[in-house]
């Protein structure tokens, strides 16, 4: 059986700068990684891929801002806010002839369950 397999060129130069700077750099990665089967908070992604809580957060608002993530929010039995994240991708196709780059994101299809 064949999959369908969603890309979507990214023509805004702003946006192509960050998607081509998160994925350079390497816990953006594996931020992105990590929350492609189902959404996650920071703390479990810290945990999970050993990364310093602070970096985690910088890294999630990196990633938010530049559309790469979503966010749903909740609130507890405690009364406590808690978010979490799951990426809107799961892979980027960058190419380059020496002129401006292409840039096409791969959707993560795993996304629309979790938003239905």
């Amino acid at each position: 059986m064949q999959e369908l397999i969603q890309t979507r060129e990214i023509t805004e130069d702003a946006r192509k700068q960050t998607i081509i700077e998160c994925i350079a750099d390497k816990y953006a990665k594996q931020i992105l990684k990590n929350t492609v089967e189902k959404p996650k908070s920071a703390l479990k992604i810290s945990k999970e891929e050993s990364i310093p809580l602070s970096t985690v957060y910088r890294k999630l608002q990196k990633l938010h801002d530049g559309k790469l993530l979503a966010v749903s929010g909740s609130i507890n039995r405690d009364g406590k806010r808690y978010f979490l994240y799951m990426s809107k991708i799961k892979g980027v196709t960058i190419r380059c002839d020496l002129g401006e780059p292409i840039v096409e994101c791969i959707l993560n299809d795993n996304l629309q369950q979790y938003i239905n």
